[in-house]
């Protein structure tokens, strides 16, 4: 009797726990829906003739990425594109930093500052367009008026309809509203500094900067270049600003290559064509997303 018991109850033992899988099921089946199948759809829309009207008109192979490589303005985009990312992340770095730096100094309110300092980035992006259309008006504009006032403008300057200040400008309000994110990254990694260390080197003769530069910053420095990459995807993904201040105008002087994508597929409603400019798009990001995983994989080793 016992040898026959024995029998079934490793038999049970040996059946697959299939727990796991089923709690993931769910999410699978999410990722596949809205995540894989737009992916590879908008990679076979981009080898065909497809509108937003007619449809599926034809299979055109490499045409759709031929004309877009010999477009005059591509090359508008692509800088335009470059501009956008290293300029609006740029100042969401140093100027984070310094946030950062600022907000773990100790000070009364301390905490209320910190909540209030991550109202930019808690701000939906409409919203903040907005708010930054109103103040950059250029004839009611809060900024225009403040600027005339104190004499370091002659008159209201119209910052989204003048080709050289318009991308600039989106990189300011891009900036504002990317650097609480970056800030508060910085400042738990900055918290996460032993004071251990600190105090060991300014034991040793070391000053305030000292500190800084061969204590703080080589401890800091793994999370800074984490959050830099993940501000890069996001920013070189992001069309909302641009698209309700200017267009992508005056002209094609703000459009970005996500930016032309969309504008091509639903303003003109060439699917296909729309669709080829989100593939070169999704390969030059996933060269991003490479750097990302390695870095956060370094890490947690």
């Amino acid at each position: 009797m016992t040898a026959l018991t024995a029998a079934p109850s490793a038999k049970r033992r040996r059946r697959p726990d299939l727990t796991a899988p089923l709690f993931l099921l769910p999410t699978l089946l999410l990722l596949l829906v809205f995540v894989a199948y737009p992916f590879l759809r908008a990679i076979w829309l981009s080898f065909t003739d497809t509108t937003l009207l007619g449809g599926t008109l034809g299979f055109v192979g490499l045409d759709n990425f031929r004309s877009l490589f010999t477009d005059p303005s591509f090359g508008t985009y692509l800088r335009s594109s470059i501009v956008w990312m290293t300029g609006g992340v740029g100042l969401q770095l140093v100027f984070g930093v310094i946030g950062a730096l600022l907000l773990n100094q100790r000070f009364r309110l301390r905490g209320v500052v910190r909540g209030l300092a991550m109202i930019p980035w808690a701000t939906p992006s409409v919203l903040v367009a907005l708010i930054w259309m109103w103040l950059l008006d250029p004839n009611h504009g809060l900024v225009n008026a403040v600027l005339t006032r104190v004499g370091l403008i002659h008159s209201p300057i119209a910052w989204f309809g003048n080709p050289h200040s318009a991308l600039p400008t989106l990189i300011v309000v891009d900036a504002w509203q990317g650097i609480p994110f970056f800030a508060v990254m910085v400042l738990a990694a900055l918290q996460a500094v032993p004071e251990e260390l600190k105090e060991s080197a300014r034991t040793d003769g070391c000053g305030t900067l000292r500190v800084f530069w061969f204590i703080t910053v080589p401890s800091i420095l793994p999370t800074v270049l984490i959050t830099l990459v993940l501000r890069l995807i996001w920013t070189a993904n992001y069309i909302d600003l641009a698209y309700v201040l200017t267009g992508g105008g005056p002209g094609i002087s703000s459009t970005t290559i996500p930016l032309a994508s969309y504008l091509t597929a639903y303003k003109e409603g060439a699917l296909g064509s729309g669709a080829s400019y989100a593939v070169v798009q999704a390969a030059v990001l996933a060269v991003l997303v490479a750097i990302y995983i390695r870095l956060t994989r370094r890490r947690e080793a």
